[in-house]
């Protein structure tokens, strides 16, 4: 079967480096070569919650972590017709401004591509195997971040 039949895999980092998102769209745009007619994105940035933060540390397991989320791109592959799913979380320091997940999603019309960016990001949000901890303006490490119940109620949805 040739590339433009096969079908899709999802591409899954867990990188300490920083991402370049305008490179990841231009990356995930020349491999389907004119085909998409919707690359979606998300950036998720860490902030500095009204100057109360300087970084925030997140923790994860080797291994499972990508395989989790391997796990749940692989359901949004099956749930809309995307031609390609890119996922990438950061793990360690990230100071505020800077990138911490970002999602691409490639699809023939934007209803399948915007869906599966925002299921993706709803499942990252609560379920993903990341633990994250603030570090304080005042030098001392905060305590473990937990999900929302805006974001346990926004998952909800794809259940």
């Amino acid at each position: 079967m040739d590339r433009a039949m096969s079908a899709p895999v999802p591409s899954i980092a867990i990188q300490a480096e920083p991402f370049d998102t305008a490179a990841e769209i231009a990356s995930v745009s020349a491999a389907l070569g004119g085909r998409a007619g919707a690359v979606v994105t998300f950036t998720g940035l860490c902030r500095d919650e009204g100057g109360r933060l300087t970084a925030l540390e997140l923790e994860h397991y080797p291994g499972m972590a990508e395989a989790e989320i391997r796990r749940v791109a692989d359901e949004a592959m099956a749930r809309w017709p995307l031609q390609a799913l890119r996922v990438i979380h950061r793990h360690g320091l990230v100071r505020p401004g800077d990138g911490i997940v970002l999602v691409v999603t490639a699809a023939s019309h934007r209803v399948a591509a915007f869906a599966a960016a925002d299921f993706l990001m709803d499942y990252l949000k609560t379920r993903a195997p990341f633990w994250k901890r603030e570090h304080l303006a005042d030098g001392t490490t905060g305590g473990w971040v937990e999900a929302t119940a805006q974001d346990d109620a926004a998952a909800g949805r794809w259940r």
